[in-house]
């Protein structure tokens, strides 16, 4: 499974995601992307003397949602740490996280790797606070302070997982899971979803663990298949070749396709974590969880499987409707107006994700779903053809206004049937070399007439009136012939 003949991979992941949030988890600074450097900053984040963190109530209840979603174990009593290290982006020294006591322990994700169940074990979730970013350039190092104090859950896995495509998996449900928790917006582009992986290999068989290496801040799923893929090459072609590994942080550079050392491994000593004596203990109590278990939408699992189980449709059309929930909510809506799932599924598949903007949630689509409900409505009911109602739609999407209006305005009403049927005679008679192919048992020509014919009547004829009048013209014994 890992891709390394006689190793077996040994992986865990660590995620951190950036909570959505107005504000940081410890001051009132604004905590969304973007900004002029430095610009979003106080005395909290800056870490300047006297400065006193005050706890963000809205990022500590999107951590135990997330918690809650993942079966993990509350903790009554949680405490927050000072996590010890240098760092230029991490102005007071130390880190504002949780160790000994964290917010929540346990818990576990499923999700599937070529159909095989699978289940990744959860270590604990906790909360934290964000450092800065530095900039390297050719000027030198910059330093901006934006992100310092944005809030974060750290969720941390066991080393369940055998393989990259494993790896890859696990954290694309886990983002779908926060996304539709609301807890998290997902963008690894941006780095509000980060993660770590810790590789080791062993001998198949073997209890034992191997010495590990970390993969550090891969943004994206891809990266993190493709670092994990290339870490086990060199893992075991130093291990085959009789060296042995290094425990190393390793930064993974996507354009070269290699990983290079960043730093020793550190060791849970080398933090030299302290209680944080600034900030009280963090106690949840059972109404307040109660209250956030009721709060708890459909899960994408669930989603996925009422999809396929209760409205019928394919595993593939279920996976692609509930990637994000806005496309679910918005098929949905459009399912329950159309009163048919799979042609609204197709269509939200195609014309609605093709047109969709990037970024840009189908809450705000041009065609709302009951207006689309509309335009499919009369293709069901054989006012409009597909091609026809495809166009509408285009126009609808560019310049707004309804399927009638745009029906109407275009002439796009499906031609009656016996102006249908003189169309398909006189085709067939100005075409008497196709006609001889196509009886002479070239039946591809089938569609070259009804290319034509859709052509002539400007995409109005209904294709299966059109299919039916066609083939009894074309199959007819020609004149003359008794049979």
């Amino acid at each position: 499974m890992s891709g390394a003949p006689g190793w077996e991979a040994v992986i865990g992941l660590e995620v951190h995601a950036q909570l959505k949030t107005a504000t940081k988890i410890f001051c009132a600074c604004a905590a969304d992307f973007g900004g002029a450097p430095n610009s979003r900053c106080c005395p909290v984040c800056l870490g300047l003397p006297g400065a006193l963190p005050v706890l963000n109530r809205r990022a500590v209840e999107l951590a135990l949602r997330a918690a809650l979603a993942l079966d993990c174990r509350i903790a009554p009593v949680s405490r927050f740490a000072r996590k010890h290290y240098f760092y230029p982006d991490l102005p007071k020294g130390y880190q504002i996280s949780q160790y000994e006591e964290p917010l929540a322990t346990g818990g576990h994700l499923d999700f599937a790797v070529a159909r095989q169940a699978q289940r990744l074990r959860l270590r604990r979730l906790h909360l934290e606070e964000d450092a800065g970013k530095s900039l390297h350039g050719a000027g030198g190092t910059r330093i901006d302070l934006n992100r310092a104090g944005v809030p974060l859950v750290e969720i941390v896995s066991e080393p369940d997982l055998r393989s990259p495509a494993a790896a890859h998996e696990a954290l694309l449900r886990l983002r779908q899971l926060l996304v539709a928790l609301a807890v998290c917006d997902g963008s690894m582009e941006e780095g509000r979803l980060r993660c770590d992986a810790n590789i080791s290999l062993r001998r198949p068989g073997s209890a034992a663990l191997g010495v590990k290496t970390e993969l550090k801040n891969l943004n994206s799923f891809r990266g993190v298949e493709a670092a994990l893929k290339a870490e086990i090459a060199r893992q075991a072609a130093r291990l085959d070749a009789g060296g042995s590994v290094e425990p190393q942080t390793l930064l993974w550079d996507p354009a070269a396709r290699s990983a290079r050392p960043m730093r020793g491994k550190e060791e849970t000593e080398d933090y030299r974590y302290l209680p944080e004596p600034d900030l009280p203990p963090l106690a949840a109590d059972a109404a307040w969880l109660a209250s956030l278990r009721e709060s708890l939408p459909e899960l994408p699992a669930a989603r996925r499987a009422r999809f396929v189980e209760r409205l019928g449709l394919p595993d593939y059309d279920a996976e692609v409707l509930t990637a994000e929930p806005d496309i679910a909510d918005y098929f949905e809506q459009l399912a329950t107006a159309l009163g048919e799932a799979k042609l609204a599924a197709n269509w939200v598949m195609g014309e609605v994700l093709r047109r969709a903007e990037p970024g840009r949630s189908l809450a705000h689509f041009a065609v709302a779903p009951p207006a689309l409900a509309d335009l499919l409505g009369r293709v069901r009911a054989d006012e409009l053809s597909n091609s026809a109602a495809k166009s509408v739609f285009e126009r609808m999407v560019t310049e707004g206004g309804t399927a009638a209006e745009w029906i109407a305005r275009l002439d796009l009403r499906l031609a009656d049937g016996s102006g249908l049927a003189a169309q398909v005679a006189a085709l067939i008679a100005a075409s008497p070399r196709e006609l001889a192919r196509y009886r002479a048992g070239e039946a591809k020509l089938f569609g070259w007439f009804v290319g034509r014919l859709m052509a002539a009547t400007g995409g109005r004829a209904d294709p299966r009136e059109l299919s039916r009048l066609l083939r009894e013209c074309l199959d007819a014994p020609p004149a003359g012939d008794s049979r």
